[in-house]
């Protein structure tokens, strides 16, 4: 698991894409003031998804109770999947967020950071 220090850091942007399944986060809209731009978020990889062999989800960077916010598309996450498997050092950060009626629309972009 990766947990992102609060500090900006810098490396190569891998990924910039919408956060998928938050309509499915219980009291995700208690949690929606806390999230601000910028923010930095963690990738937890979910190797035993029965619904994706690469799962990924995205939380809040609280070191025991980080918020489970969704995951990356399914579509869009084998790469960093295979970066995280291997232990590479990934970081997310908030890039937008909004809501359009019930759905909380959160884009990410996915880092690799510089060693």
């Amino acid at each position: 698991m990766n947990t992102p220090s609060a500090t900006p850091t810098s490396g190569l942007v891998l990924l910039e894409c919408l956060v998928a399944g938050t309509t499915h986060r219980e009291n995700l809209r208690q949690h929606e003031p806390a999230l601000y731009l910028g923010q930095l978020l963690q990738l937890v990889r979910e190797a035993d998804s029965k619904y994706d062999d690469w799962a990924v989800k995205v939380l809040t960077a609280e070191a025991e109770a980080g918020v489970w916010l969704g995951y990356l598309p399914e579509v869009r996450n084998e790469t960093v999947a295979r970066l995280l498997d291997a232990g590479y050092p990934l970081q997310a950060r908030l890039t937008h967020k909004a809501w359009d009626e019930d759905w909380l629309q959160l884009e990410v972009e996915v880092v690799l950071l510089s060693q």
